[in-house]
């Protein structure tokens, strides 16, 4: 059971780890370049397919934080892996944010930190062994052939290469090579 507390009362949340400059860190890495001019209108958040089945993921609160300075609360969440990239957000913004970019430049910087979710793992253990995130199947195998398209070469030497050369493994298990 809450008890009421007037709002007066309420202690306010204080983060003691705050980053000022996260903000323009997000907004020197490609894609952004316009996160301080939101305003908050929600605009992003009401068009968000992903916000519309898990309103954890709200692109509004994603950027506040931001501007905030919450850099560890948003580098380490989950939520910022969930952008379907629809680009409903960045269509509709009136203060042409791109939230979407916005995303994908705060996903640039938690892979450059070190912040990676393990489901990512998965795919580059699919990378490395089969050079494509999908292993082709007897059925795709045999439709192929009956179609009379060549069959895809397996051949992951350049995929290990690129995997190694920008540290995919490493920042996946800490340190561990890509070989």
């Amino acid at each position: 059971m809450t008890e009421n507390v007037a709002p007066s009362e309420k202690k306010p949340v204080i983060i003691d780890d705050l980053n000022p400059n996260f903000k323009d860190e997000v907004a020197a890495e490609l894609g952004g370049e316009h996160i301080k001019s939101c305003f908050a209108c929600g605009t992003c958040s009401v068009t968000c397919p992903v916000f519309g089945v898990e309103e954890r993921f709200d692109p509004r609160r994603i950027i506040r934080m931001i501007i905030l300075g919450m850099e560890d609360e948003v580098l380490q969440s989950d939520l910022i892996w969930l952008c379907a990239g629809c680009y409903s957000c960045t269509e509709l913004c009136p203060r042409d944010v791109k939230f979407t970019n916005v995303i994908t430049a705060v996903r640039e910087i938690a892979v450059k930190k070190g912040y990676i979710p393990l489901s990512m793992k998965g795919g580059v253990d699919q990378l490395e062994k089969f050079g494509r995130l999908l292993e082709v199947s007897e059925f795709e195998v045999k439709v192929r052939n009956k179609k009379n398209i060549p069959q895809i070469e397996a051949d992951v030497t350049e995929i290990k290469e690129l995997l190694k050369k920008i540290g995919t493994r490493k920042a996946i298990e800490g340190g561990e090579s890509n070989e």
